[in-house]
């Protein structure tokens, strides 16, 4: 498995060639990395196989010079072409456990959940992370689930071993209460590649989560 895995105190980015102010790719993605963020996910709705996986090689290669994380959203194919450290699935694609089948033992598969039950699932399907959310309400995803709020968070946090990311309308100005309801890992779309300054505002939500962590990086009293 990758020295790097979701669920660590840290931002995990998302990319989002819509949102990214006309922006390269490469652009986007080497401001990130440069930022110090380790864990990246190429997730793009609307674009031909051909240029995904030439946009992913692309990612692949920034990431392991900067020794992060790189993992694919949905495309389990690009994922295993370009050697990807993971791979991240909804509840309507193909199980775990085939997924599992097709990447072998050591690439990531993280599953996105938004119920105790489907977290329960999760765990004994084999999966390597989850995904908690969306937190809030999103425009970054088509067919978005309601926002789950904090309860399933709290839960998660008490009762799921496993790694997780929380994920859904997290900005600066609320990741720090996210942190508190028991998130050490949140990820991030529009606020981090649609910002104008990414290495300011890496900063700044960086310096706004660890307010919502105590000195040793758990949750802090709300």
């Amino acid at each position: 498995m990758p020295a790097i895995l979701p669920g660590r105190t840290d931002i995990y980015a998302l990319t989002d060639s819509r949102l990214s102010l006309g922006r390269p790719l490469a652009v986007v993605a080497g401001a990130l990395l440069e930022s110090g963020v380790r864990i990246l996910q190429y997730r793009e709705k609307k674009l031909k196989a051909g240029k995904m996986l030439e946009e992913c090689r692309l990612l692949r290669r920034l990431t392991e010079r900067a020794g992060a994380c790189f993992i694919v959203n949905d495309h389990i194919d690009i994922a295993m072409l370009v050697g990807a450290d993971g791979v991240h699935i909804g509840q309507e694609d193909l199980p775990v456990p085939e997924v599992r089948r097709l990447v072998g033992p050591d690439m990531l598969i993280g599953l996105s959940t938004h119920t105790p039950e489907q977290a329960v699932a999760a765990v004994n399907a084999g999966a390597d992370y989850i995904g908690v959310g969306p937190i809030f309400a999103t425009q970054t995803k088509e067919d978005v689930v309601d926002p789950v709020g904090f309860d399933y968070l709290e839960w998660v946090a008490r009762n799921i071993e496993l790694p997780f990311v929380a994920i859904g309308g997290i900005k600066e100005h609320n990741i720090a209460e996210v942190a508190r309801h028991g998130a050490r890992c949140c990820a991030l779309v529009s606020e981090l590649v649609g910002a104008q300054d990414i290495h300011a505002k890496v900063e700044a939500v960086r310096r706004a989560m660890k307010q919502g962590l105590g000195p040793d990086g758990t949750p802090a009293a709300r």
